[in-house]
């Protein structure tokens, strides 16, 4: 069944703002159903969906793949107005969504986020003018394109379309580096240089440019319980806001100068207004607000519903205030600490044991509600992103409201359900 996300559920269907009533509820729908296993809980992703679209103001969004690994929503998602393309993580991820199979259409237009040195890949990509039209790999530096012309010679295959990324971080006078380390490309100048060089390459073709903001998108300005950190973000945001504006809409210059761009990608699930608002970007990439997963939590903003969860059981009592569920280590991206870990959903009142955590193959809890849990019960637990939780399980079971109560209607596959590990 085809997930149909055309339209924003109405208040009363929005029961996550009740957590008493809202997990208990996907308990009872998924009672049948043995941990561990997750769900996609509809009305959430059509709320995320359609409140994406309005802090994008118009702006098309293009999902980031790698936040959702689910083709199923993929598709959905992109069935909507306003959103359009993707931004895969790998090559042979790519490959996969343009060639389409197993009832998925391909999806003509999709943007490798990372460069590339899959040789395989690239010698497949080479061989199809398909696939070469549909696919665009990311660069910068002319390293990369060396490596490309040693896999094919550019006589020897389609014209490669390229996208340039244009180093987004913010060399702070008081911080430093804040931000990630991706591109060498930081200035105007040095991206025009490079688009130059791209330009006198046979064999390919430089049709866009991106730029991805990670201390402005994927930092929260308001960690609960960390306010003077809180002040500090928000204070490095503002100031990076401004310099970044300054220096992309004069890198986008230059480089239009030199290449007739299709796209200028900027942005992330956090950082949607601001990337809306700057003029020199045509599109925006987001993905981990589709599913919401409590990375969000800390954001003033906006704040995504739980669109995904996973339920894991009792399954032994240590102590008479402990119980332990098994499995649970299911830690997300990012410097280690409590923040990456999968967060407690419900029932309220318990907490992970500090000397252990989440655990690979179990997870002790404590708190008042740990007196009461029997073997047997379940625990629903929040991912601290979105889509790592999709390498965990091979099927996500969709949770809608039928008949007032919400009820499984379908189950649909993680890429790892369909066989598919690409990072």
């Amino acid at each position: 069944m085809p997930i149909d996300l055309s339209t924003k559920p109405a208040a009363a269907e929005r029961t996550w703002t009740a957590p008493d009533l809202f997990w208990p509820s996907l308990s009872a729908a998924t009672a049948r159903l043995d941990p561990a296993l997750a769900v996609i809980h509809l009305p959430a992703l059509r709320h995320n969906t359609h409140d994406m679209l309005r802090r994008a103001a118009g702006k098309p969004i293009r999902v980031a793949s790698k936040s959702v690994r689910v083709r199923s929503v993929l598709d959905a998602v992109l069935a909507l107005p306003g959103y359009h393309g993707v931004l895969a993580y790998t090559l042979p991820e790519a490959l996969w969504l343009a060639e389409g199979s197993d009832g998925h259409p391909p999806i003509e237009d999709v943007v490798v986020g990372y460069p590339t040195a899959d040789r395989g890949a690239i010698a497949r990509l080479a061989a199809s003018p398909e696939l070469a039209a549909r696919v665009t790999l990311m660069v910068d530096s002319l390293a990369q394109l060396d490596l490309i012309d040693s896999v094919v010679a550019p006589d020897a295959r389609p014209s490669i379309r390229l996208c340039l990324e244009l180093d987004s971080s913010w060399n702070s006078p008081v911080l430093g580096h804040v931000g990630v380390w991706r591109s060498p490309l930081y200035t105007a100048a040095a991206t025009r240089a490079a688009a130059d060089e791209i330009t006198k390459r046979p064999g390919f073709t430089l049709v866009g440019m991106m730029g991805y903001e990670a201390q402005i998108a994927g930092q929260g300005d308001k960690p609960r319980g960390r306010p003077a950190w809180g002040a500090t973000v928000r204070w490095m945001q503002k100031n990076s806001k401004a310099e970044l504006a300054e220096r992309r809409a004069q890198a986008v210059a230059s480089v239009r100068e030199v290449a007739d761009l299709e796209f200028v990608n900027g942005g992330g699930t956090g950082s949607l207004e601001f990337t809306a608002s700057d003029e020199s970007v045509t599109e925006i990439a987001a993905g981990s607000g589709l599913l919401g997963g409590h990375l969000f939590d800390n954001y003033q903003s906006f704040r995504p519903a739980p669109a995904a969860a996973f339920a894991l059981s009792v399954v032994r009592r240590p102590a008479p205030d402990t119980a332990t569920l098994l499995g649970g280590g299911w830690i997300a991206s990012g410097p280690p600490g409590e923040d990456r870990m999968p967060q407690v959903a419900w029932p309220t009142g318990l907490k992970m044991v500090d000397r252990e955590m989440a655990g690979e193959v179990q997870t002790p809890l404590t708190g008042a509600a740990a007196g009461v849990l029997r073997v047997g019960d379940r625990v629903w637990l929040r991912h601290t992103k979105s889509g790592e939780l999709s390498e965990h399980v091979n099927d996500f079971h969709l949770v809608d409201t039928v008949d007032g109560r919400a009820a499984v209607v379908d189950a649909v596959p993680s890429y790892r359900g369909e066989g598919q590990v690409f990072l």
